[in-house]
């Protein structure tokens, strides 16, 4: 492994997504190794715990900092990012409010490229960008993964151009506390008299450990010989969704019987759930289930098992 001086480790980190579910967790991995991050947010209020991470600061409680979060505003992107600093951006979004399109487009490609065009003129040379396994600007199955390819080839060029090193990541399901995979198959399960009605039910995934995705960044960070690498991560084990699904009910105390829909039945409940609270499932969701999110042969895998951590979660 070729690495950069210790010199280098010093330098601040700004991180995009730093209070979502991955974010945490690379912010408070970053925090035990010394570095000072940076969390542009909306609701800094909301995640004052993070505070209290050595060398964590969030930014947020003033207009400028909310044009900042809402990617309104160039000038204000700059006004975090400083020459030697390392971007990371987790910013991304499972679900958008119409079937269009656009919601993917702002939250993943509009952000990239208003965020990696300020880092570009602070002086910023490392980006890290977080993707999705399957992701294909032309041939993604969905919205969400078309979205995810544009940005991941956006900032690719982007970064060649300007002589920024980007190094983007693309993960099958990310699994974890706090998750919104298995967590929320177990809270489903609970509601279900019995038998839980499947959509998609032989997708097939990868799941990979989040503590590994966030270790996968921070090696990142020192190591050259990722830089214009697009590295796919997978955990150990290959499962059906409806194995998953029954893993989770049954490991969470409430397992149930899961029955596969046919195809008509998993299209006509991605269009009836899209419209409930939280979104649990939606006709982008059914789309990019289409693609099996699993790494291809000979790629290297993540060594944490889903089975040795979900328990410690899900059980409770």
């Amino acid at each position: 492994m070729t690495t950069i001086s210790n010199q280098d480790r010093s330098k601040e980190v700004v991180l995009l997504g730093g209070t979502g579910f991955v974010g945490r967790v690379l912010a408070s991995l970053l925090s035990q190794q010394g570095y000072s991050v940076t969390i542009p947010t909306r609701h800094a209020a909301r995640h004052r715990d993070m505070a209290l991470m050595r060398g964590v600061r969030l930014i947020g409680g003033t207009p400028a900092a909310a044009d900042m979060a809402n990617d309104r505003s160039e000038q204000n992107w700059q006004s975090v990012l400083s020459e030697g600093s390392i971007l990371i951006n987790l910013i991304g979004i499972l679900n958008e409010p119409r079937h269009d399109g656009k919601g993917f487009e702002q939250a993943h490609v509009h952000t990239t490229q208003i965020a990696l065009k300020a880092a570009a003129k602070a002086g910023v040379k490392r980006y890290l960008h977080m993707s999705a396994l399957g992701a294909d600007a032309n041939n993604g199955s969905s919205f969400y993964l078309r979205s995810k390819g544009k940005a991941e080839d956006w900032a690719h060029e982007f970064g060649e151009q300007h002589g920024i090193a980007v190094t983007s990541f693309r993960p099958s399901v990310i699994f974890g506390p706090q998750d919104s995979f298995l967590n929320r198959f177990a809270q489903l399960a609970r509601l279900m008299p019995g038998v839980f009605p499947l959509a998609c039910a032989d997708a097939r995934f990868a799941p990979v450990y989040v503590g590994d995705v966030a270790d996968q960044f921070v090696a990142a960070m020192t190591d050259t010989s990722t830089m214009g690498k697009r590295i796919d991560l997978c955990g150990p084990t290959e499962y059906r969704l409806r194995e998953l699904v029954a893993y989770a009910a049954k490991t969470s105390g409430h397992p149930r019987l899961v029955i596969g829909l046919p195809d008509w039945a998993a299209r006509l409940q991605a269009r009836v759930l899209e419209w409930m609270p939280g979104q649990p499932f939606t006709r982008d969701n059914y789309d990019s289930l289409q693609t099996p999110s699993v790494c291809a042969e000979g790629c290297p895998h993540q060594a944490t098992r889903l089975e040795r951590i979900a328990p410690g979660y899900l059980g409770k």
